[in-house]
């Protein structure tokens, strides 16, 4: 499981927020429960980026200033459940590029085959952007992919956006799954033969 982005600066009340973009939590840690009952790998990407981010308007960016390292915005979002195990991946962390990829400048890809996962599910902020992205480089380095399709919300500058990201990804390969579905398969996949 890609937990992506899902930081404070990108709820409500944050220096980028995505408007109901908290709603998704509870239905994450639904899912994120599900998988640590039966082992399997969660990781959580984060924006981590330095005072002086390409993306920043002041550096000629289309965004505010968010998710500064070590500053409260870029915590993940307090009701965010982030078990034990949990793997923490972190990108943006110099100044270029922009990075909207959880695989763009990290070892999350080498990290994942190397426990030989084939297919990966996401859910997370923000649809239109680093969700998409996210989920694009993983069909790109061999990952069958999973949007959790209640499980993530958009920027949505045009009210369309977040509607043609998934249009584009499903195009690519990507399935769309409701939370729900996941968990009932996982659910079989728990119980004893």
């Amino acid at each position: 499981m890609l937990v992506i982005d899902v930081q404070i600066d990108f709820c409500p009340g944050g220096a980028l927020a995505v408007k109901g973009g908290d709603e998704i939590v509870p239905r994450l840690n639904n899912v994120i429960d599900a998988f640590s009952k039966i082992s399997l790998p969660i990781f959580f990407t984060r924006d981590w980026h330095p005072p002086n981010h390409v993306s920043f308007k002041a550096q000629g960016g289309p965004w505010p200033p968010h998710c500064v390292m070590d500053t409260r915005g870029a915590k993940f979002h307090p009701e965010l459940k982030l078990p034990a195990a949990a793997i923490i991946i972190s990108k943006g962390t110099q100044p270029e590029p922009k990075a909207y990829s959880g695989f763009q400048g990290t070892d999350l890809g080498k990290r994942l085959k190397d426990m030989g996962v084939g297919e990966v599910v996401l859910g997370g902020l923000a649809t239109d952007y680093c969700v998409k992205a996210s989920v694009l480089d993983a069909l790109v380095a061999g990952f069958r992919a999973s949007i959790l399709i209640d499980c993530v919300k958009g920027v949505n500058l045009h009210p369309s956006d977040s509607e043609v990201a998934l249009r584009e990804v499903v195009a690519d390969g990507a399935r769309l799954v409701a939370s729900s579905e996941l968990l009932n398969q996982l659910a079989h996949h728990a119980r004893p033969k």
